[in-house]
């Protein structure tokens, strides 16, 4: 996770915080499997030889690029500390030598050499990284990776879509707030959405041959996502920072549309599915 201009932590939730940490193991194995693995649509992985995972939080992304790829060597960083020797710990544990992690702080000039890295990978960002960070990002990620090199960033969509009134009265005043406080690249505070600018990003920072795909995950009171996605919001609202400029009112609103909302969302009926996209690009050769 990034900090921001203050040299405060700019995550909308605490970093150390031991439930954000087993939030995001869940949110990473969801998400790496509902893409259909964790390289999915980079078919020259194969030919790849160093990857870099940005914000890698406990590091559950890289974890599974390096076990599924053993001669992929994989780096991990992130501002946490606790997650960080976690993600460490389990490389450990699972005898996995070629992926590692280490603290650094993304927001600015990145430790590692021109011309390094075959892939830069990062997801969900936006509750991470202030909109005027962006720019910067993707031109550091340019001067790191090597010739013919791509970056990869998956974002959301939305926060999730479903027939419950309180989830959606929650998804709209969380999608405010952080729009209000410099996240995401909303036009009114409306939407959640960053992946509509993404590609023109990409294409204005040098990167060519850019392409996407979208993503969807039903999380319906039937399907076997509603548990992970279940405690995914019951974690996340429970947890949300008041960095980001909620006032004691509007603190009031959110608990009570978080109560109905996990009422609702245990209901027989409750629908739901959730949409991110994936946007990549390539360093010139």
């Amino acid at each position: 996770m990034p900090t921001d201009e203050t040299g405060g932590n700019s995550y909308v939730y605490d970093p150390e915080s031991p439930a954000e940490m087993a939030r995001l193991i869940t949110l990473d194995t969801i998400t790496t499997k509902a893409m259909g693995g964790p390289l999915t649509g980079i078919p020259q992985a194969a030919d790849m030889s160093n990857i870099l995972d940005l914000g890698c939080g406990p590091g559950g992304w890289a974890l599974d690029v390096a076990f599924t790829f053993p001669h992929i060597t994989v780096a991990g960083i992130d501002i946490s500390r606790t997650m960080v020797h976690y993600a460490n710990a389990r490389a450990r544990s699972q005898k996995l030598t070629n992926v590692s992690f280490g603290i650094m702080d993304i927001t600015g000039p990145l430790d590692f050499a021109e011309d390094t890295f075959d892939l830069v990978n990062a997801r969900f960002l936006a509750v991470a990284f202030h909109r005027e960070r962006w720019e910067p990002l993707i031109a550091e990620c340019f001067r790191i990776l090597r010739p013919g090199g791509i970056l990869r960033l998956t974002e959301s969509v939305d926060i999730g879509v479903t027939n419950s009134p309180a989830f959606q009265d929650l998804q709209a005043l969380t999608y405010h707030v952080l729009w209000q406080n410099g996240y995401d690249f909303s036009i009114n505070g409306k939407t959640f959405d960053s992946t509509h600018l993404l590609p023109r990003l990409l294409r204005k920072g040098g990167y060519q041959d850019v392409q996407y795909a979208a993503h969807a995950l039903e999380f319906s009171m039937d399907t076997p996502a509603w548990a992970d996605l279940y405690r995914n919001y019951e974690i996340a609202y429970h947890s949300q920072s008041t960095k980001i400029g909620i006032s004691a009112d509007m603190q009031r609103q959110i608990n009570q549309f978080y109560q109905r909302m996990l009422i609702e969302m245990n209901q027989e009926d409750f629908c739901a599915m959730w949409h991110w996209m994936t946007v990549w690009g390539k360093k010139p050769l």
